[in-house]
């Protein structure tokens, strides 16, 4: 075996995973309740794989009920190394067309009702979000979609929106003018939820529409979205298929970034305050920083 175990995150049409050898499937419960879905698990040639749809299998989740905390707790406490994100986006910018696929490495949060940390009150920590994808793993993802013969734009900026509303043009004009690439409303807090959970973590933003910023091409509608949401989840499923042959080939070493450690310069509240209870709580995902 290479060392990966590679957690999935399965976005808007991509709710079940094909070619898994000795599947099987569980029922999780961490600190932080159930996740969205039971995990599947199972193996594609050497690497072992761990998928979550995050909505839900049939997407009865919207997103800001997305139990973000526990899909993330869950896919750690499964054992899984490295998190690859598969998501629906709008695009921003004229060249990112429906159908073509975003390898985000940077993302502005713009969502307002999720709990986004694992920590608080009893134990704060203080994660460094400056580079909040794995390099190595996003071009790992991002070369396994041309492999799959899909159009990889490698870099971009994702806003991450509330929802689950679609956007108002006077938004997307503003989030256009900040410099942004693509849309959604999942990234954030999940991507915030893998640091912290000392997992690398990469996103394959997959664009469904042109969001609603120009003025001679129709908003976007559910059913303009699922029409190229059916193309993008056939091409996804190839690329995750060709992404587990790589991996089976590369051995893993710890991220360049150091990201299976970064706890060890985040905890902030001084060990003789810390609340036990806390301490417990959060062994599933930071155990090893803790030292219990």
């Amino acid at each position: 075996m290479s060392g990966w175990k590679l957690g999935i995150i399965g976005g808007s049409g991509l709710y079940a995973l094909d070619g898994l050898e000795d599947r099987r499937e569980t029922e999780v419960e961490t600190p932080w309740g159930a996740p969205s879905d039971r995990l599947v698990s199972g193996r594609i040639g050497g690497v072992e794989l761990v998928f979550l749809p995050r909505h839900g299998r049939g997407h009865r989740l919207s997103p800001g009920e997305v139990p973000y905390r526990a899909n993330i707790a869950a896919l750690k406490m499964a054992g899984v190394t490295d998190i690859l994100s598969i998501s629906a986006c709008g695009s921003l910018q004229e060249a990112y067309a429906p159908g073509h696929t975003v390898a985000v490495d940077q993302f502005i949060d713009r969502t307002v009702s999720r709990a986004s940390s694992f920590f608080g009150a009893g134990l704060v920590a203080h994660v460094s979000m400056a580079e909040p994808v794995c390099a190595r793993l996003s071009a790992l993802a991002a070369g396994a979609m041309e492999a799959a013969g899909g159009t990889v734009h490698r870099g971009g900026t994702y806003l991450a929106m509330e929802g689950p509303q679609f956007s108002s043009r006077a938004e997307s004009h503003l989030y256009r003018q900040w410099g942004c690439d693509v849309i959604g409303m999942t990234a954030m807090p999940e991507a915030k939820l893998a640091r912290e959970a000392e997992l690398p973590y990469a996103t394959l933003a997959m664009v469904t529409d042109y969001d609603c910023w120009r003025a001679d091409t129709e908003a976007v509608s559910v059913t303009h979205v699922l029409e190229i949401m059916a193309q993008n989840t056939a091409l996804a499923r190839r690329a995750i298929l060709l992404l587990a042959a790589r991996l089976s080939g590369t051995p893993r070493t710890p991220s360049p970034q150091g990201i299976e450690s970064c706890l060890d310069s985040a905890l902030i509240t001084a060990p003789q305050l810390r609340d036990p209870v806390m301490i417990d709580k959060l062994q599933a995902i930071a155990g090893r920083a803790l030292g219990v």
